[in-house]
């Protein structure tokens, strides 16, 4: 795990904070020491009804466009 000092921390904590909220974990240290662990906050899983709600907001798929699609892409002989 990463370390950030607490002046790092005091000065560029928006920067900091940043990288906690794409997922990265940091101890931070004082004096050498570590004194905490930043990590981003665990979200709730999302509900059936949740994820009913953005399947209405996805675009239609052509099937026969997406397999074409693949065949242009992926070597068939493979």
């Amino acid at each position: 795990m990463k370390t950030v000092t607490v002046r790092e921390l005091r000065n560029d904590g928006g920067a900091v904070l940043d990288r906690v909220a794409r997922g990265e974990e940091l101890i931070v240290t004082r004096d050498g020491a570590e004194v905490a662990e930043l990590r981003p906050r665990r979200r709730p899983a999302p509900t059936a009804a949740d994820l009913i709600e953005r399947r209405r907001h996805l675009p239609k798929v052509d099937p026969d466009l997406l397999r074409r699609d693949i065949d242009t892409v992926l070597d068939s002989a493979v």
